[in-house]
């Protein structure tokens, strides 16, 4: 028999601040489904353990508010794809071969991934193009969620959020990959425009990109 083991509240207030960012101790409560007491002796465990910081936001004439984000230390408990060997491999290429063969080695790696998600996320509609897209990059720990608004003329947008950065470590290293990731994502949708609107590297919580079909 198989048992599927719950995380702990600990590792649910870090999977939801890194999803959600910055958040109140009522809102991780909430989330969690704990008391707010509760939730505030995880969190005190949490800050001393350098996982989590907080800040106050003053709201009206009332008392502040404490608000808790996750460290660069609580950051790295995420998922992630890359280690500290690819970039020690990626400093020794930028240092032994010119800079345009280094940007033709991004280029080619990134056009073969390229295909790879073309290949598996098949032909059908955009729709469905996108939301075994953003499976496919969930499953290799980007956190990817999938939401719907209305763009002008009733259009239909897609915006793609993902929480967390697998090659973060790469991406601190070499900003210039993320350049690439987004022509990739334009290669996968060949029919869409793709805008990023969010990055992480800028401090955002998160990363988000735009995508809306090409008139």
């Amino acid at each position: 028999m198989t048992t599927t083991h719950r995380p702990s509240t600990k590792q649910e207030i870090v999977q939801y601040l890194l999803k959600n960012g910055p958040s109140t101790a009522q809102q991780l409560a909430k989330a969690v489904q704990i008391s707010p007491q509760a939730t505030r002796r995880h969190l005190k465990d949490l800050e001393d353990s350098g996982l989590i910081s907080h800040g106050s936001v003053q709201n009206g004439k009332g008392r502040p508010n404490y608000v808790y984000q996750l460290s660069p230390q609580g950051r790295s408990r995420a998922p992630h794809s890359y280690n500290e060997f690819a970039v020690s491999f990626l400093n020794a290429l930028v240092e032994t071969v010119p800079e345009e063969q280094v940007s033709a080695v991004w280029s080619k790696q990134w056009s073969r991934k390229a295909k790879e998600y073309r290949d598996r996320i098949g032909s059908d509609s955009l729709k469905e193009r996108i939301t075994n897209l953003v499976r496919l990059r969930t499953d290799e720990g980007y956190m990817a969620e999938l939401h719907l608004e209305s763009g002008r003329n009733s259009e239909v947008q897609f915006i793609i959020l993902e929480h967390n950065c697998a090659i973060s470590d790469v991406a601190e290293s070499f900003p210039t990959v993320c350049s690439h990731e987004l022509d990739m994502f334009a290669a996968i949708l060949p029919d869409c425009i793709v805008e990023r609107t969010q990055w992480i590297n800028n401090g955002e919580p998160r990363c988000g990109y735009l995508i809306k079909a090409k008139s």
